[in-house]
């Protein structure tokens, strides 16, 4: 099987050129391996790929991020058949949109650098996914429902978030929005970005108010995986054909049961266990990782 080293720039200040792919050259020749063919651009000065001998171990992995950085320009190592996926499961929080809602919606009663350490802890894998959610919650008990719309209204998508979604649907992919948030937030930020499915805890309410439980069973890391084997099944696919992408600790198992898995913007506890990550540009990388070139984006939707 054959493989793509892909880069893409995050900003116009430090583009992606030839000297770029040279250099890179003589770094994977210390690992015994070589480009295959040449260099192809997907988007001038932006995205370019080549194909390479062999799989990257994680030390090249290393090596090249270490390289990269004073650019912040991001790689991926793909395979080269099945590149563009047909099945996207998406975390929410802090990758589709730019924050977490939980820590959002704990600022309506002061208490959110209290919640949002724990969050980090969580995120990170330092904390018990099911206890520190409960924790959070609980810690939310009688927060008016209108606060929770607010947290709503007030949430942004991260950049290139419409782009990325609304490209590879239009490219036939299913995708999906799969959280340890809550449905108030999936079911209308993936409306909102053209996700054809999505999936989140529920929040207890009773009389307009939060009651600070989570209504059982608790979607975690291992309910993540659930959802992408049941979607592969339902569809008929492979691991090969999926791509997953995520930030924090509970969305490893999916990053790495998935072909594609991309960590972005990752916590560190993800950068150790998933070779491929967006650390500087935005959610449109994922799309130059499978080979999209810029004119086959759908921009502005």
């Amino acid at each position: 099987m054959s493989y793509v080293l892909t880069l893409v720039a995050s900003d116009t200040k430090n583009p992606v050129t030839p000297k770029h792919f040279k250099e890179i050259g003589a770094i994977i020749d210390a690992y015994n391996m070589s480009y295959k063919g040449k260099v192809k651009w997907l988007d001038k000065d932006k995205a370019a790929d080549i194909g390479i001998s062999d799989k990257a171990q994680f030390s090249l992995v290393a090596h090249l991020r270490d390289f990269l950085a004073n650019d912040k320009i991001d790689f991926f190592i793909t395979h080269n058949e099945h590149r563009a996926k047909k099945l996207l499961l998406a975390d929410m929080d802090s990758t589709i949109v730019t924050g977490e809602t939980l820590d959002e919606m704990a600022g309506h009663v002061g208490i959110k650098d209290q919640v949002a350490e724990i969050t980090a802890r969580a995120m990170n894998g330092e904390l018990d996914f099911h206890a520190a959610i409960r924790e959070r919650v609980g810690l939310l008990k009688d927060l008016p429902f209108a606060d929770v719309e607010d947290t709503l209204e007030h949430t942004e998508l991260s950049k290139g978030a419409q782009t990325f979604i609304q490209t590879m649907r239009a490219q036939g992919a299913t995708c999906v929005l799969v959280s340890g948030g809550f449905t108030v937030f999936t079911n209308a930020i993936a409306e909102k970005c053209g996700f054809h499915f999505n999936h989140g805890n529920t929040l207890e309410v009773e009389d307009g108010k939060l009651t600070g439980k989570v209504v059982d069973p608790i979607l975690d890391k291992f309910s993540k995986v659930e959802f992408l084997k049941s979607y592969m099944g339902d569809l008929g696919l492979e691991a090969i054909d999926c791509m997953t992408i995520g930030d924090g600790a509970n969305d490893i198992p999916m990053l790495k049961l998935a072909d594609l898995g991309i960590g972005y913007k990752p916590k560190e506890a993800v950068k150790k266990e998933v070779s491929n990550a967006i650390l500087y540009g935005d959610l449109t990388a994922a799309l130059y990782a499978q080979g999209y070139s810029r004119k086959m984006f759908q921009i502005g939707l």
